[in-house]
């Protein structure tokens, strides 16, 4: 099942993103279930959350999955959303 995880960062946490930023790389990579990411945006281009879509299970992997992400861990994000997710186009 494909799950969007929507994250927003806590305001002024730009810090804390870039600290955490390769061990969530490397999370990604390891965890091998993560089939598209990307962070938002804001006006200036400076990045204020995560989109990242899982192939997993079902829900309560995708929710391990987010709860063992290392921006998580770090405490980056304000809120999390976690969505069934149906790709249709692409």
């Amino acid at each position: 099942m494909l799950v969007a995880l929507m994250a927003r960062d806590k305001p002024k946490s730009l810090d804390i993103r870039k600290a955490n930023r390769a061990a969530h790389l490397d999370y990604i990579e390891a965890t091998g279930v993560v089939s598209m990411a990307g962070p938002f945006l804001d006006e200036n281009g400076s990045m204020t959350g995560s989109l990242v879509i899982l192939d997993v299970a079902d829900m309560d992997a995708a929710r391990n999955w987010a709860e063992n992400d290392p921006y998580a861990k770090a405490g980056l994000f304000e809120t999390v959303v976690l969505s069934e997710w149906k790709k249709v186009v692409g």
